[in-house]
């Protein structure tokens, strides 16, 4: 029996939080439950332990759902906490971080992503210079590229191979034309990676790297002209 009143209370408490009963309301619930079993204890028996179960489930809600109560009480303390015992963050991957944005991605981390405002989205479409760049320099770049004899013979990529990369601009794939890149959207970007690692990855995180991990856009948000 005490084992049943134990199954309800999670329950009960799971119930709520599985459909983001705000604090304030799953607050109000708990309550008038405990007032419920307290009132029914007069007909059938209702463990004590488990009334005060609900109250202080109800009591313990009031710190986090008041907001300024629950930044005094919870939110500075546990902050001050984790601000000790986390790394700093260096200057170098701070401008890092601030380089992007969070995008759609935001939502999916949210729980609940608005897909209306992802479809409100066009569907990226490669211009003609960037569709031109994968059928051109880009094919003729995996023409060049043997799998077995980079990974398993030479183990790095041939000089002929580097100096084609440097010539035809792969590793300025995401900069403006001004300053000498090619300019290219994330999904051309993406499209000339992919394609390179359908026949090397090597080559193709060779590629990838200077365009999407983080040189090529850092120098464009704090790079000198110089």
């Amino acid at each position: 029996m005490e084992f049943l009143y134990l199954v309800i209370l999670i329950f009960t408490l799971l119930l709520l939080a599985y459909n983001r009963v705000p604090l304030l309301v799953a607050m109000a619930i708990l309550i008038s439950l405990t007032v419920a079993w307290t009132e029914l204890r007069h007909l059938f028996y209702v463990p004590s332990w488990f009334r005060f179960a609900n109250g202080i489930a109800a009591v313990t809600l009031i710190g986090f759902a008041i907001k300024p109560l629950r930044r005094l009480l919870i939110s500075d303390r546990l902050f001050g906490w984790f601000r000790k015992v986390m790394p700093a963050v260096s200057e170098t991957e701070q401008e890092a971080l601030d380089a992007g944005t969070v995008w759609w991605d935001a939502e999916i981390f949210s729980g609940r992503p608005r897909w209306r405002s992802l479809l409100k989205n066009p569907a990226p479409e490669l211009s003609k210079k960037e569709q031109d760049f994968i059928d051109g320099p880009t094919e003729e770049l995996c023409h060049m590229l043997d799998d077995w004899k980079i990974c398993d013979h030479f183990r790095h990529l041939p000089e002929e191979v580097w100096q084609f990369i440097r010539e035809n601009r792969f590793f300025s794939m995401i900069i403006p034309e001004a300053y000498g890149g090619l300019g290219f959207s994330a999904q051309a970007n993406s499209a000339v990676v992919m394609k390179l690692a359908s026949r090397n990855l090597t080559a193709a995180v060779t590629v990838m790297v200077p365009n999407s991990l983080g040189p090529g856009e850092l120098l464009l948000h704090y790079g000198t002209d110089d």
